[in-house]
C-alpha cells in the first residue's frame, strides 16, 4: 500500500446548487494536496477525519432518538457534516492524505447522493504517491452487532497480501420492498470508480415523507435523489444498477470505517448494519491498533 495525495486542489460545487441535504445550505468542497493525512478544515478549524472527532450531537433536534442517518465530525465548535461519500471516494482511489476545505456552510455538498462528483474531481488532477503506507492489518476475528439483527465481521485476509476486502448484505426481511442484495469491493479503484463510487443514497417514499414534516429535503424531489415507493421502484428516476441500494450502503460503510485513519487490511463483511454499527466497528479497530 502506498501514501497518495492529489496532483493539485480541486473544487466540487455538486448537486443542486451544491446543497447539504440536510442543512439545505450551499457550500463549495475543496480538496486539497496534503501530506497529514485526511482532514476537514471548516471556518479555519482544522478536524481530523478519525473516529476520535466523531460527533454525537444531532444535526436535527427530532433525530436525537434515532440512530445516526450521516456521519458528523466535530473539534473545537466546528463540525462538518455528512462526510461519508467524500471519504468512501478519498479510500476507494487510495487517497490517504488531503485537506478538505468547506466554504459556505458546514455540509458536504450532497451531490446526487453517491460519490461519483468527489471521484471525477480527484481523478480530473491524478495523484502522487508520497511513500509507503502503514496499513492497519485485522490479525483477530472482530464483531460487533446491535442487537436487532445488524453485524459487521472485520477478520484477517486469506494470503499474505494486505488488501482490503469489504462486502455488504442489504436483507430488510422476507416481507421487504426490496430482495435481498449483495455488494463487495475489494480495492480496485477503477472498480471503485465505475461500481461503487456511482450508487446514490435511497430513502423509500414514507421516510422521505416523514422528513419533510419535520422540515427537511424541501430544496430536493426525487428527480435529484433515489426515492423508492411501497413496491421498492424508483419514482421519477431511474436505478443505475439492479442493486443500486447495497453497492450505497457498501459505498457507507468504506467512508465510516475511513475514519480508522490508515488504509485496512483484512476482510469486513457487513451484515444489515448502517452508520452506527459502521462507527462502531471503527472504533473497535482503532482501539485494536
Amino acid at each position: 500500500m502506498k501514501r497518495r495525495t492529489l496532483n493539485a486542489e480541486v473544487r466540487v460545487e455538486a448537486g443542486v446548487g451544491g446543497r447539504g441535504l440536510f442543512t439545505e445550505i450551499e457550500s463549495v468542497l475543496t480538496i486539497r494536496p496534503g501530506d497529514d493525512g485526511i482532514a476537514f478544515r471548516v471556518g479555519g478549524v482544522r478536524i481530523p477525519a478519525t473516529i476520535e472527532h466523531l460527533s454525537a450531537e444531532p444535526v436535527v433536534q427530532a433525530f436525537a432518538q434515532m440512530p445516526p442517518r450521516h456521519t458528523v465530525l466535530a473539534k473545537d465548535g466546528a463540525r462538518v457534516i455528512t462526510t461519508e461519500h467524500v471519504l468512501a471516494a478519498l479510500v476507494g482511489l487510495g487517497v490517504t492524505d488531503a485537506e478538505l476545505v468547506i466554504e459556505g456552510g458546514e455540509e458536504v455538498p450532497i451531490d446526487d447522493g453517491s460519490a461519483a462528483a468527489f471521484v471525477r474531481a480527484m481523478q480530473s488532477v491524478g495523484l502522487t504517491e508520497l511513500g509507503d503506507a502503514e496499513p492497519l492489518v485485522i490479525t483477530e476475528v472482530i464483531t460487533v452487532e446491535d442487537g436487532s439483527g445488524g453485524m459487521i465481521v472485520a477478520e484477517p485476509c486469506d494470503g499474505p497480501a494486505a488488501v482490503p476486502d469489504y462486502s455488504y448484505l442489504l436483507d430488510y426481511g422476507e416481507a421487504a420492498p426490496l430482495d435481498k442484495q449483495t455488494a463487495s469491493w475489494s480495492g480496485d479503484a477503477g472498480v471503485f470508480a465505475s461500481q461503487v463510487a456511482p450508487a446514490r443514497t435511497f430513502s423509500f417514499a414514507a421516510e422521505v415523507e416523514q422528513m419533510r414534516a419535520l422540515g427537511l429535503f424541501t430544496s430536493f424531489t426525487p428527480a435529484d435523489l433515489l426515492v423508492l415507493d411501497a413496491k421498492g421502484e424508483p419514482i421519477e428516476n431511474e436505478l443505475r444498477f439492479a442493486d443500486e441500494p447495497a453497492r450505497h450502503k457498501l459505498l457507507d460503510l468504506i467512508g465510516d470505517l475511513a475514519l480508522v485513519g490508515q488504509p485496512i487490511a483484512g476482510r469486513i463483511a457487513a451484515y444489515r448494519s448502517g452508520h452506527a454499527l459502521n462507527h462502531e466497528m471503527a472504533r473497535r479497530l482503532a482501539s485494536a491498533r
